[in-house]
């Protein structure tokens, strides 16, 4: 099972950008895809995008099409999730977690669950 860390939140003005990071440790971060998923409070865990192992493949969430770009560096361990544009609305916690395959995208089917950086975007 993979576990996993993420870092790279805080605070930023509306328009702004921040890149979120996410360690993975052991041998097998590489097979699965990952993904991102953000939370804010009182609300559901939502997905926001995902990538494939080989990184040939991804899929966003409609809210940050265009904005978001999800990647992956399989020799560091290393997800990223840049995010440009950021809109209050984007404010959550955001957490990464793997899957093995490609075609979910719902929280339930992902594991290995980091404690989430938090991103607040102030208008």
């Amino acid at each position: 099972q993979v576990q996993l860390v993420e870092s790279g939140g805080g605070l930023v003005q509306a328009g702004g950008s921040l890149r979120l990071s996410c360690a993975g440790s052991g041998r097998t971060f590489r097979t699965y895809t990952m993904g991102w998923f953000r939370q804010a409070p009182g609300k559901e865990r939502d997905f926001v995008a995902a990538i494939s192992w080989t990184g040939d493949r991804t899929r966003y969430a409609d809210s940050v099409k265009g904005r978001f770009t999800i990647s992956r560096e399989n020799a560091k361990n290393t997800l990223y999730l840049q995010m440009n544009t950021l809109k209050p609305e984007d404010t959550a916690v955001y957490y990464c977690a793997a899957v093995q395959g490609w075609g979910l995208f719902e929280s339930s089917a992902y594991d290995g669950w980091g404690q989430g950086t938090q991103v607040t975007v102030s208008s």
